[in-house]
């Protein structure tokens, strides 16, 4: 795509921009990003957790969080096989340093986060706090089959402004000499290397724009008032954990959290083809939610709670009844605590990455922050309603069971989020 074309629209410039990177896009994006300023950084107000977002980000008129329409993922690898050095945690933070004193810590500015992977740790002989569950990523289906991000680290950049979040990339591989007016200190590819670069959008208009990927049907079916693909709201502020829940609260991560982030391809002709707007409500939520017309549109109607916990008692029910049953239906089963507590957070955001390709694909990237990865595995298999084949024949392992006849997870990979503290390389016992 030519970013010199006019005629394009904005919003379709700048997520296009996004997914390119380099100077070039930077230039393109700056050349429509406004006269609004961004705002600079404050050390003093940066969180002391890396997690910290939703005081953060805009809230809609229910209390729901919108995430950052631009996001970038950059898996890196340390150049050193051996443990990391204190020269690198230095060069590290400083280029982290250097981001925090840029731009100011909100969907304004830049959200930002570095998490570190089984296998980081494996590079110590001391292993980590038995508190810290991180084992290293498997399969979580029957029929699935995914490569698996054993990169060192992964780090996480996102913005409602597409030019922050190539500029941020930018000044860590070294290719600015300032950020937002702010002289770079230190840059990420001294230490490290990018293995690869991932790239995504969230919010109303962005995936309608960019519904020409392949696995949309040529019809234009996503509304223009979705932030997703699949045509319905997300994040419904009652069906999130919070992110107190989500924090380990005790030991030397203390303030830290864990994050899985599963690549997700969808092909989505017969989920608008075939399926009607019915169809499509009973298999994302519950047929009881079609049948009683609870959901309008994208859903922006539910407020700040799906209603889902009500109907997941009747699954059994409405798989016999109904012959399919829901996707969030299934997974609530799984991600409650004893105390009617949510377990997850998620913040998974679409792209049109066809990792390793130039191809463009309608894909997820589906970032879920959690105590503990087992927590994140529960709710995955529970989402696959494996026991509900046995329900009933209709129901079969990826036919009528929710959305998994749409999607195919491709990648997935386990990361730790540590505190603020000790983001810069840190050891498996980091000194308080």
């Amino acid at each position: 795509m030519d970013l010199s074309d006019t005629d394009l629209p904005r919003r379709q410039i700048l997520k296009t921009a996004v997914a390119l990177g380099g100077s070039s896009a930077l230039s393109a994006c700056l050349d429509l990003g406004g006269s609004e300023p961004v705002p600079t950084g404050n050390l003093n107000a940066k969180p002391s957790r890396q997690h910290a977002w939703r005081e953060y980000v805009r809230q809609d008129e229910h209390g729901n969080s919108q995430l950052p329409k631009h996001q970038i993922l950059l898996y890196i690898n340390f150049d050193a096989d051996a443990q990391p050095s204190s020269d690198t945690r230095l060069t590290l933070e400083r280029a982290l340093t250097t981001l925090d004193r840029a731009y100011e810590w909100s969907h304004k500015g830049l959200l930002h986060s570095i998490a570190y992977s089984p296998s980081y740790f494996e590079r110590f002989d001391q292993p980590l706090p038995e508190n810290i569950d991180l084992p290293q990523p498997r399969a979580l289906s029957p029929f699935e089959s995914p490569t698996f991000d054993t990169q060192d680290a992964v780090i996480h950049l996102a913005s409602d402004r597409a030019n922050v979040v190539l500029e941020a990339e930018q000044t860590l591989q070294g290719k600015q000499d300032q950020a937002n007016g702010v002289s770079v200190d230190g840059q990420l590819t001294d230490v490290a290397t990018v293995d690869s670069r991932r790239t995504g959008f969230i919010g109303a208009g962005l995936p309608a724009q960019h519904q020409d990927a392949a696995g949309i049907p040529d019809s234009n079916p996503v509304p223009e008032a979705s932030p997703l693909f699949m045509g319905f709201e997300v994040g419904f502020r009652g069906n999130q954990a919070t992110e107190d829940y989500v924090t380990i609260q005790d030991g030397p991560f203390a303030g830290a959290t864990t994050k899985v982030i599963a690549n997700i391809r969808q092909r989505l002709e017969d989920w608008y083809d075939e399926q009607s707007s019915k169809d499509r409500i009973m298999e994302m939520f519950s047929p009881s939610h079609a049948e009683n017309e609870l959901v309008e549109g994208t859903g922006s109607n539910l407020g700040s709670d799906s209603g889902i916990d009500q109907f997941v008692d009747d699954i059994e029910a409405d798989a016999r009844e109904y012959s399919r049953v829901g996707h969030a239906q299934k997974a609530a089963r799984a991600n409650r605590d004893e105390a009617g507590n949510v377990k997850l957070l998620r913040r998974h955001f679409e792209s049109t990455d066809d990792i390793e390709s130039d191809q463009k694909v309608a894909s997820l990237h589906f970032p879920s922050l959690q105590h503990q990865i087992t927590d994140f595995e529960d709710v995955r298999q529970a989402m696959n309603g494996t026991d509900l084949t046995e329900a009933t024949p209709a129901i079969r392992q990826r036919v009528n069971n929710g959305i998994l006849e749409y999607i195919f997870v491709r990648r997935r990979g386990n990361f730790l989020v540590p505190p603020r503290r000790h983001r810069a390389a840190p050891t498996p016992k980091p000194e308080s």
